[in-house]
């Protein structure tokens, strides 16, 4: 059977690890690298339902910013059709503490990379995985991906400069690079200090949590199964050197949405919240008109906020005596 392969970058991650389980359910060989070993299975949706075939998968630990010749040789075995790249160091707040480490992940060894990439001759898609954070705050208005740059963050910063440096090497060298940008996800399998997971921990344990800047600014949230399913139809059918947003339709303060929560647990908001100043360089807003995605790629988002965050809620009771147990806060790795 000859099947087509995607390679993917940052397999750990919540996006990567769903997207996996995405690719191999629909036909796939898959090919997996991150630079910490394979996660909990809690956390892989792609081990969920036994682990995948292993003549289909295979998962080797590699660091973008360590072992880029190990990488190479992995890719070269392999000639993989489609790479998807959801490597990135994340996290807002923190990196304003140590930026260097953002730069250097984030555009240094992804510059590296993708200067190898360019010359392959067996690659047709390079799907990157980037984020809304390099527009800055939208203002409450919904842009579309023509939207000017205006970062305001470290980790946006190191973002927006990866994504111009892959412009630019798609002028040059028509290197086949697509753009994602994506609204919050959410979904079973999330890491415990997002807001959605770590909400309702806190809903179901009684233990409090901060809301910076009593939750006033907006965002839109859309479930994991609808970005992997347009992330792996950008992958297949959009052209080289176009950008693509993906969203829902809906607006929600970060207040409302853990109200929404603790109306769904049954618990009263006062009891689990203490209000926290904001964090430096917080956006007000990041909302994405994903108008082109759904004209051109025939594309929809089909699980509701609600439905999504019942679906969460079950993953966390289902596993809780593990989750409870494990850190609700994001740990800085170097």
């Amino acid at each position: 059977m000859n099947q087509e392969k995607i390679f993917v970058v940052g397999s750990n991650s919540f996006s990567g690890s769903n997207f996996v389980a995405k690719a191999l359910n629909s036909g796939f060989q898959v090919r997996a690298i991150s630079r910490s070993s394979e996660a909990l299975e809690v956390f892989l949706p792609y081990k969920w339902q036994g682990g995948p075939k292993k003549e289909f998968f295979d998962f080797k630990q590699f660091d973008l910013n360590k072992d880029l010749i190990e990488i190479i040789d992995y890719l070269d075995e392999f000639k993989p059709e489609y790479i998807i790249n959801f490597a990135a160091q994340g996290m807002v707040a923190e990196s304003w503490l140590n930026p260097t480490h953002w730069y250097k992940t984030n555009i240094v060894s992804q510059v590296a990379f993708h200067d190898e990439l360019r010359k392959k001759d067996y690659i047709k898609k390079y799907v990157h995985v980037t984020t809304p954070e390099v527009y800055g705050s939208t203002d409450e208005l919904w842009i579309n991906e023509k939207q000017r740059f205006s970062p305001s963050t470290p980790y946006a910063v190191s973002r927006a400069a990866c994504d111009m440096h892959l412009k630019s090497f798609f002028e040059a060298y028509k290197f086949p690079v697509v753009f994602t940008r994506a609204a919050n996800v959410f979904g079973p399998g999330q890491q415990l200090y997002r807001i959605i997971p770590r909400t309702i921990l806190s809903a179901l344990s009684g233990k409090k949590m901060s809301l910076h800047g009593g939750g006033t600014s907006i965002r839109s949230f859309i479930h994991i199964g609808d970005v992997v399913e347009a992330t792996l139809k950008i992958a297949v059918d959009a052209d080289p050197g176009s950008t693509w947003h993906l969203s829902t339709n809906e607006k929600i303060s970060i207040k409302d949405l853990v109200l929404k929560i603790c109306n769904i647990c049954n618990v009263e908001f006062e009891k689990i919240v203490n209000v926290a100043d904001e964090r430096l360089g917080k956006d007000q807003s990041y909302l994405l008109d994903s108008s082109a995605i759904r004209n051109c790629l025939d594309w929809e988002d089909k699980i509701s906020l609600t439905t999504g965050i019942k679906e969460t809620i079950s993953w966390i009771e289902d596993n809780y005596d593990l989750l409870y147990k494990l850190p609700w806060h994001y740990e800085h790795k170097i």
